[in-house]
């Protein structure tokens, strides 16, 4: 077998898509995937039909993989993962290279979406599922207990979605990015409504509020969740997302990668947190002061949820804009002027600032949705960021993502107990 770690390439000699795939020890199909995710250069010679690709560019791809499975930052060692994704940077984080704040207020869900998946604007992008897909993952959501919790809901139809897609396995770009385009609607869809009727046409913001309110829809509340399932899509490797790619890295299909995501997700400190918030902003309208709620949170040891976030050291810029919207709701008035004398209470023991979790709170507790509203809205919105991470893991080297363990137990050996 040709030795290719020590073998020199002639200085400008171009590498067919065979021996480029030999050099990193991919399949061809990987080779395309490094192409489309920026990794490699490819070009067609004049009069050729097949790609070329410059040698040294190979051959330095091939070394950086080296590195990692031998233990540097990306190898599972220590939770590095090189992304082009997300950057969360001074109080700002941005999708692929753009102000995520501002393509969140300009654009819909489904735009954001497209952008995270492929880099590429599309105006106007609308989501669809095929009626015998959601209605699969509609009876097996209806046939959930009562207590099922959303993201019950959410994992069984991704289950559901799944079982009845026999090309899943197909993890090239093209296939999950239809698989994207479907599974996001089917959640949704799957959902059984709050109001009396449902609604599974138009931007996914519009199917969405029919399953968390019986309330009418106004254009101004339907616009701060559009926005903030933009805001949420993404937020660099949060645990969840890292289960996505852990799953991806062994070749997951794109259903199994979201359900591992979905999974994590249900945990009271991700997920879950907005429902905390919500809870205790009820309290806080109830009693119309927050100081005996925060009080009581103190006294009991708990942190006040909705307040900090370890990655900003200023105001998470979600909740930021979240509540610039709900000021031009009038509904939420009262919730707001609540979520402001949680700030401020809280102030007076610890500075710190409110997160996307109170934002959402004020959304869901002014709109007569329930407090897992929260929790609901964050799965849906986060489904975009964890397929654009299992698209890009897929196009790394499979299991990658290995830690070793560190064994801390007794030394062997052992004697056997009787």
């Amino acid at each position: 077998m040709r030795d290719h770690d020590t073998a020199p390439h002639r200085p400008g000699r171009r590498l067919t898509t065979k021996e480029t795939a030999e050099v990193l020890g991919v399949k061809p199909e990987t080779v395309y995937a490094y192409v489309s995710r920026g990794l490699l250069s490819s070009r067609r010679e004049p009069g050729g039909r097949a790609s070329t690709f410059e040698a040294g560019e190979v051959e330095a791809l091939a070394r950086r993989n080296r590195r990692e499975a031998a233990g540097s930052p990306g190898s599972g060692g220590d939770l590095s993962v090189r992304t082009r994704i997300t950057l969360i940077d001074q109080d700002r984080y941005f999708y692929r290279g753009v102000d995520a704040v501002e393509l969140a207020t300009r654009h819909s869900y489904e735009e954001v979406a497209e952008w995270l998946w492929t880099g590429r604007p599309a105006p106007g992008v609308t989501f669809s599922a095929p009626e015998h897909t959601v209605e699969v993952a509609r009876r097996a959501v209806d046939a959930l207990s009562e207590h099922a919790s959303p993201v019950d809901r959410l994992r069984v139809a991704a289950i559901a979605a799944a079982a009845e897609d026999p090309l899943r396995f197909d993890l090239s770009e093209e296939a999950v990015l239809n698989t994207a385009r479907i599974l996001i609607p089917t959640l949704v869809a799957a959902l059984p409504p709050a109001a009396h009727q449902r609604k599974d046409d138009g931007p996914l913001a519009h199917r969405l509020w029919y399953r968390l309110t019986g309330r009418p829809a106004d254009e101004a509340s339907l616009h701060v969740l559009d926005t903030a399932l933009a805001l949420l899509a993404d937020h660099d490797l949060a645990a969840s997302t890292l289960a996505v790619r852990v799953a991806a890295s062994a070749r997951a299909h794109a259903y199994a990668a979201v359900s591992a995501g979905l999974g994590v997700l249900e945990g009271p400190l991700h997920g879950a947190a907005s429902g905390l918030a919500h809870r205790m902003l009820l309290d806080v309208l109830d009693q119309g002061t927050a100081v005996p709620v925060i009080a009581a949170e103190l006294r009991a040891g708990r942190r006040v949820p909705g307040l900090g976030h370890r990655l900003y050291t200023g105001e998470d810029p979600r909740a930021r804009v979240l509540f610039g919207l709900l000021e031009q709701v009038p509904r939420a008035e009262s919730a707001l002027l609540a979520a402001r004398d949680i700030v401020a209470t809280t102030a007076r023991h610890t500075p710190l600032h409110a997160n996307v979790d109170l934002a959402l709170a004020v959304f869901t507790a002014s709109s007569g949705m329930p407090a897992t509203a929260g929790e609901t809205i964050f799965a849906v919105a986060r489904t975009a960021g964890w397929i654009a991470h299992a698209l890009e893991e897929y196009g790394e080297r499979p299991l990658r993502m290995r830690p070793s363990g560190h064994y801390v137990g007794p030394r062997p050996p052992q004697t056997l107990p009787e």
